[in-house]
């Protein structure tokens, strides 16, 4: 399978430049075997694409522009597509490969494949995979404390009830001189009407 991006070497836009660098820069980076298909320079290559890029995927007038990407005869989309699959950790996918082991793109395909990141693979993630993974274990840990400590007051309270009450938590009896109100004078009831 090979990579295809028809690309203009002699384009007029910059926008159109700008759109091939990016997505040729990233392909050499990653170290992704591609070939490039120069529309402007070869006729053959320029039918080729026009022909080969669907019809939903076309613009409004017509006239696919480069970047367009192809993995042999599969579309695999335009700048755009390609823009937001680099953005989502897809572009693997987009071009129709399989992703390098260790890369994020990899572990995503084994957590949406298993559900969850594999033991063995848990040693290869990044720093902020790991306080990912560190912050649910530990989240698994905090909620099986509470519920052994909620057991264990419970059972507590239980006991507590079960037991009769010791004589110096019983209720006092309230003494005379506890129960009396001070008596209000009248020097103070004339005071309080002023």
């Amino acid at each position: 399978m090979v990579i295809k991006v028809f690309i203009a070497s002699q384009s007029g836009s910059t926008a159109i430049k700008k759109k091939q660098q990016d997505v040729l820069g990233f392909l050499e980076a990653n170290k992704i075997d591609f070939k490039e298909m120069d529309i402007a320079a070869n006729e053959d290559n320029r039918k080729w694409m026009r022909e080969n890029v669907p019809g939903e995927k076309r613009p409004q007038n017509g006239i696919p522009l480069p970047p367009q990407i192809f993995n042999d005869e599969l579309y695999c989309g335009d700048f755009e597509a390609f823009f937001n699959a680099k953005e989502d950790n897809g572009v693997y996918t987009f071009l129709g490969l399989a992703p390098p082991p260790g890369s994020k793109e990899a572990h995503q395909a084994i957590i949406i494949q298993n559900g969850e990141v594999p033991e063995s693979d848990k040693g290869d993630l990044g720093n902020e995979q790991h306080l990912h993974i560190a912050a649910e274990d530990q989240l698994e840990e905090n909620i099986e404390m509470l519920h052994n400590h909620f057991e264990q007051s419970t059972d507590i309270n239980a006991k507590e009830e079960e037991q009769p009450e010791s004589k110096d938590e019983e209720e006092q009896p309230v003494t005379e001189e506890e129960d009396e109100e001070e008596p209000v004078t009248e020097d103070e009831d004339e005071v309080d009407e002023s």
